[in-house]
């Protein structure tokens, strides 16, 4: 079933790819063979005069399908599972003489051996997993059909046709846009790759269209909400859209590992012109910052219109995007953090820092960095790829970051596999456990060349790995589904399998325990709120019957979250004499003028401490990281919360530092309750307060949410939410 292309293609491919949904080529209305008698009218036999998909909300297809979310008035329908089309001909219809039968068409060159080409044979029962029409009502001129697609058919947008066959031929219905069908994975569907058995799961990870994203630091830990919008109009062909422009083969996209991979490259628009840029400069000139974003919505639509990269997104928007992406597909999916996130350049499941030999970091020789936190995603599938128990969860991240079979993309690798410390398995395996098992290894560089590894912590990276739970808006700790406990066999059984596999360590660290040291050290940093002046104390605690005295170092650095340091902004040195079995403690000023004009997107600072004990050379180091205290936008709403009925929005802000805030913009948005909205004030004066205004009609019923942000050129990662029950329309 392919039209016979003007070019002629040589060597084993006899036609070209088939990789794109939107391009299709009708299929002729008359397949006949050879001439018609004379005197034989074709309208003698059985004509189509109209086809019914029961497409609406309401109706059973999209209900039973769990597709009635979705703002779109074709009929999508879930793989695997049974659908009803009703089809009217111009007489009744007689089984005994009548043949016709269902056809569903995807690309440009359909093929059956392909599964783009889908003859739907009328059958008197139908069978598991395979593709089938049975009729259920024939009435006057009527048929009703149950048909049944297979659960490892093709993902995305069909054309559909119904063939009836003739002594001279097949006789097609013409092309219909109204009858287009999509179809897609079915997490309901136990034969479906992607099938998930718990319905709360099911719930959260497939439907539900706003999430939460944790990010800040370990220590503070700071929660936002992410509209994912799946559902909301223009999203599922901009889905479809990321597919044909990575230009995947259509006969691979009823395969969650594939489609999943080729997604984690497509989010990201380096090397594939994919839905987004990256940028972690700080410089946003010529789009928009990634704190600003409040969903998915907003950044699919524009990459669909555009067909070009939006700018800019970070960690946390790639995921919130290629959440939306996997759970508009069908494909199980949630968003997770990992705090203290390795980026291992070699995999060699090592961080190194190292140290000059006045304590402080060495900014040429430290090349690893430790993000405060990583955001990427998981996608529930099973691996028939791999052998038996390394199913279910699969890491994806679409954060460009390293290069993967000469792409940047991630997964999808095995959560399991990756406990397990087996790293042969693909996806990028070896890459997920080094974020989550590396060693932080401090190093004294000397001046005469050597060094000397001072100490190796083993506990500080992928110290929590975090997921939204299920049914709320709290956190659920996963960090056990990734690695075992620190110091538990299993754990060091996990780490040998890594280093069996190739994931090798470039320094022997085993062994390297610091000498416990007399002197404990340790420092605070006091609730830090933007634009305010704050303190650090440290403390120093002699357990010995010693006299000490000790040399420390202080620096403060404005660092990308990334764990990269931008600019460092305060330093100070100072001497402690420690008298036996004493506490001392020191406190430093840290001056709101001191590190207000070098802020970046998140407002983070990082603290390093050093102290050399001068009696036994005995090397001190500390770092902490703290988040300031951002302030909020409000969202009140006055009016009827129902749906259809008119809801007055107003977003207010208030300015609450010592400067005019110049270039403000406000997001705004909820899914099915308003569609992205953003506004620009071009000043806010000192502790002024804006408003901004807007009237919407919610159209989803239930719990929803409105979320905003304000981004300015100085002040940034400013948000608010409000929670809403929206009532459905009483009827009449």
């Amino acid at each position: 079933m392919s039209d016979t292309p003007a070019t002629t293609f040589g060597g084993r491919r006899a036609i070209p790819p088939n990789n794109s949904n939107a391009a299709e080529v009708d299929l002729p209305t008359e397949d006949l063979q050879g001439l018609v008698p004379r005197g034989v009218s074709l309208k003698d036999y059985l004509n189509v005069t109209a086809v019914h998909l029961f497409k609406e909300r309401w109706d059973s297809n999209k209900i039973d399908h769990h597709t009635d979310k979705y703002d779109n008035n074709k009929l999508i329908v879930r793989r695997g599972q049974t659908f009803y089309i009703q089809i009217d001909f111009n007489r009744p219809y007689d089984p005994r003489k009548d043949l016709f039968r269902v056809e569903y068409v995807i690309g440009r060159y359909p093929q059956e051996n392909k599964g783009t080409y889908i003859p739907v044979p009328v059958v008197t029962e139908l069978q598991s997993g395979k593709w089938g029409a049975k009729v259920i009502m024939n009435e006057d001129r009527s048929v009703r059909l149950s048909v049944q697609s297979s659960p490892e058919c093709i993902v995305g947008k069909f054309r559909m046709y119904v063939a009836v066959w003739t002594p001279y031929g097949i006789l097609r219905t013409q092309r219909d846009p109204e009858t287009d069908t999509y179809i897609l994975f079915n997490p309901w569907c136990e034969e479906d790759a992607v099938y998930l058995d718990d319905e709360k799961e099911r719930e959260e990870y497939v439907l539900n269209d706003i999430g939460v994203i944790f990010h800040g630091d370990f220590n503070d830990i700071k929660s936002r909400s992410w509209s994912y919008g799946q559902f909301e109009d223009g999203i599922l062909d901009a889905c479809l859209y990321v597919m044909d422009k990575a230009e995947m083969d259509l006969s691979g996209r009823g395969n969650p590992i594939k489609v999943s991979r080729v997604g984690s490259a497509m989010v990201n628009a380096k090397d594939d012109e994919g839905v987004l840029v990256g940028s972690w400069d700080n410089v946003y000139a010529y789009g928009i910052p990634p704190s600003a974003w409040t969903g998915s919505v907003d950044i699919l639509l524009e990459y669909r219109s555009s067909e070009t990269p939006v700018r800019y997104g970070q960690c946390w928007v790639f995921a919130g995007v290629f959440n939306t992406f996997l759970r508009c597909l069908g494909i199980p999916a949630r968003v997770i953090t990992n705090y203290f996130s390795a980026h291992d350049n070699d995999a060699n499941l090592q961080m190194d820092i190292f140290l000059e030999e006045d304590g402080s970091v060495s900014s040429k020789l430290t090349k690893d960095s430790v993000w405060n936190y990583h955001c990427w995603n998981e996608a529930w599938m099973t691996r028939p790829d791999l052998p038996v128990g390394f199913g279910g969860w699969q890491a994806v991240d679409s954060t460009p970051q390293e290069n993967s079979d000469g792409m940047y993309r991630c997964g999808p690798a095995s959560v399991q596999a990756v406990k397990h410390g087996h790293v042969c398995f693909q996806f990028d395996a070896p890459f997920v456990f080094a974020e989550v098992n590396s060693d932080l290894v401090y190093i004294t560089a000397k001046k005469d060349g050597t060094h000397v590894v001072e100490n190796v912590d083993a506990t500080h990276i992928g110290k929590l790995i975090v997921t939204k739970e299920i049914g709320g808006d709290g956190m659920q700790d996963i960090t056990d589904t990734y690695k075992f406990q620190e110091g538990q066999e299993e754990e060091r059984l996990a780490l040998e399998t890594a280093l069996m596999y190739g994931a090798k360590k470039t320094l022997n660290t085993e062994g390297v325990v610091k000498s416990r040291s007399d002197v404990d050290m340790n420092f605070d940093v006091e609730n830090a709120v933007l634009g305010k002046d704050f303190r650090v104390t440290i403390t120093f605690q002699n357990n010995s019957s010693n006299l000490y005295t000790i040399l420390a170092y202080l620096s403060g650095n404005i660092t990308f979250y990334t764990g990269v340091s931008k600019k460092e902004f305060k330093t100070e040195s100072f001497e402690v004499t420690l008298d036996p079995l004493s506490l001392e403690k020191k406190e430093v000023l840290i001056r709101a003028g001191e590190y207000m004009s070098y802020l970046l997107e998140q407002g983070l600072l990082h603290f390093f401490v050093t102290a050399r004990i001068n009696e036994t050379r005995v090397v001190l180091a500390k770092q902490k990281s703290i988040v300031l205290t951002i302030p909020k936008v409000t969202i009140k709403v006055r009016g009827t919360a129902m749906v259809g009925s008119d809801m007055v929005v107003t977003v207010e802000f208030t300015n609450p530092l010592k400067e005019t805030l110049k270039n403000v913009w406000l997001h705004l948005e909820g899914p099915g309750v308003m569609r992205p909205k953003r506004k620009m004030f071009r000043e806010i004066r000192p502790n002024a307060t804006v408003q901004w205004e807007e009237v919407c009609q919610p159209w989803v019923s239930g719990h929803r949410k409105l979320i905003a942000s304000m981004t300015s050129d100085s002040l940034r990662h400013v948000y608010g939410e409000l929670d809403l029950q929206i009532r459905r329309r009483p009827t009449v």
